[in-house]
């Protein structure tokens, strides 16, 4: 199959056919053993050449498939985990433990805000999960009060950040417009 490949190499994509396409996602999925989805992608690439570039319908390709890994993911034991979080410190630590403990995905955990973490019923507002629904989880027990300190920290910034006037948050789109009355920084948000 190898020789196969290289015969057409240096031909222009307009005098090859269907036939030379499927030898060469079979030759990357035998020879070359890529995963499928770089199988995919080739492909995908092949049939944007024809049919933007070359404007040309290449019709049904039947090439071997390569595999799809159906290995299950590496899972970190407990004790894997704790030793871990335990190298880790300040915001870093806060954040893994909260990515452990509640079972967030990172991004998940990166759009919290203060307003989603209610402590008195010790649960967490994911906004926008899975399928663009919001959902609540628990956080986990040991970062309470890390989470806490980190908080009265943010806010203490925060307020210093107002004392000397900055601090201002600009409002997307219209809605500074709509809601001006109740943004105390509006005129600072428009000269931006």
């Amino acid at each position: 199959m190898g020789q196969a490949i290289h015969s057409f190499i240096k031909r222009h994509p307009n005098e090859m056919g269907v036939a030379e396409v499927e030898a060469f996602l079979t030759h990357l999925a035998v020879d070359e053993r890529v995963s499928a989805s770089t199988q995919h992608q080739a492909l995908a690439a092949l049939l944007f050449l024809d049919w933007e570039a070359l404007h040309t319908d290449p019709g049904a390709i039947d090439a071997v498939r390569a595999r799809a890994d159906k290995r299950l993911p590496s899972v970190l034991a407990n004790d894997e985990v704790r030793q871990v979080v335990a190298r880790l410190t300040g915001v870093h630590a806060l954040m893994a433990s909260l990515l452990y403990g509640s079972g967030l995905r990172l991004l998940e955990r990166l759009r919290l805000r203060v307003e989603d973490v209610d402590v008195d019923r010790r649960a967490l507002c994911v906004r926008d999960a899975k399928r663009n629904e919001d959902c609540a989880t628990m956080p986990p027990g040991s970062p309470g009060e890390p989470l806490m300190n980190h908080l009265r920290a943010v806010r203490r910034l925060h307020e210093d950040d107002l004392a000397r006037g900055c601090g201002a948050v600009c409002l997307p789109d219209a809605f500074d417009r709509k809601m001006r009355h109740l943004c105390a920084f509006a005129p600072l948000c428009a000269l931006i």
